[in-house]
């Protein structure tokens, strides 16, 4: 397996995104292969989880791109940390444009994961991208709904208006020249929120377990605007038809999320995996959940995109 640094321009706003894209063992160029767009969390960026996924994916024989997100980590855009759901999913669907433009790259088998908000954002592009022939997530969260339902998804949605209104007041505030307004998009402190899964993602983002100087832990404020109405499995009971892995820890908070989408999802082919013992956020980077999620999520691609059968370029 080798990794490359590269760049390239996103079709969707013309930013330049920067990606690690990670290639098999004993690859060929003159050979084609399947490959997996691999999606961060929200506030992420690819030195974290998403890479480490990338890396162990490519061992499997998958051409991997882990791609910052625009706005965020090294990709270009201002405001920077701008976390719009629906250009977060547009990310994916122009990863994919960039992966059909190498040759060694079967366009016809190109597979689609994604992590925490990561993989709600995949869910979502697969529902409008049928070049993603399989889906897979870890520890899947639907972005729009854990702000509108809150974490444990019990809030009633009509408390999330003051969410909207502040979203509102902050973007007239900043186009009238005052500064960007943050939000965090991981705690600011552990005890700011009562969530074992979230005091975990205080450490997994604010200590040396994963900090990172590219991911600063906040989103834009104004961001609110999109982030409460949106939706990641918008219409999945029609549209979400390609197979579909879910993976989720047995004692994370976030399962309902999961679980939501298991039920929503057209999908003929569609499994769970439960990882038992796991939370949230110990899918994120601990070896002995992170690899049993790859042991299981690494066959379902093989079946559905297939690695052995390398097909001449």
């Amino acid at each position: 397996m080798s990794q490359q640094k590269i760049s390239y321009k996103n079709t969707n706003n013309g930013l330049t995104m920067s990606a690690y894209l990670d290639l098999p063992t004993n690859f060929d160029e003159n050979k084609q292969y399947p490959a997996l767009v691999i999606t961060h969390p929200g506030g992420g960026v690819k030195e974290q989880t998403a890479g480490i996924y990338g890396r162990k994916f490519s061992e499997h024989g998958f051409i991997t791109i882990v791609t910052d997100a625009s706005y965020q980590g090294e990709s270009g855009g201002e405001p920077r940390q701008l976390e719009n759901p629906y250009i977060r999913t547009e990310d994916i669907s122009s990863a994919i444009d960039y992966l059909t433009t190498l040759p060694y790259v079967d366009n016809e088998r190109i597979g689609a994961w994604g992590i925490c908000a990561g993989g709600g954002y995949t869910v979502n592009a697969a529902i409008n991208d049928k070049r993603i022939k399989a889906v897979g997530t870890v520890s899947a969260v639907n972005i729009g709904h854990m702000f509108s339902k809150g974490w444990l998804g019990d809030q009633n949605m009509k408390d999330a208006m003051g969410f909207l209104q502040f979203g509102a007041q902050v973007r007239t505030k900043e186009a009238n020249g005052e500064p960007i307004e943050k939000m965090p998009m991981a705690p600011f402190n552990k005890e700011d929120v009562p969530y074992a899964d979230l005091q975990e993602a205080w450490e997994y983002y604010r200590t040396d377990r994963a900090q990172c100087s590219t991911a600063p832990g906040y989103g834009t404020a104004r961001s609110l605007t999109q982030l409460v109405t949106y939706d990641a499995f918008n219409l999945s009971e029609v549209f979400l038809t390609q197979p579909l892995f879910v993976v989720v820890g047995s004692i994370a908070e976030s399962k309902w999320m999961s679980d939501d989408l298991m039920k929503r999802a057209a999908s003929e082919n569609k499994q769970m995996y439960i990882v038992e013992g796991s939370n949230h956020m110990k899918l994120y980077d601990i070896p002995k959940y992170l690899d049993e999620a790859v042991a299981q999520l690494a066959p379902f691609f093989k079946e559905h995109l297939g690695v052995a059968e390398l097909i001449e370029a």
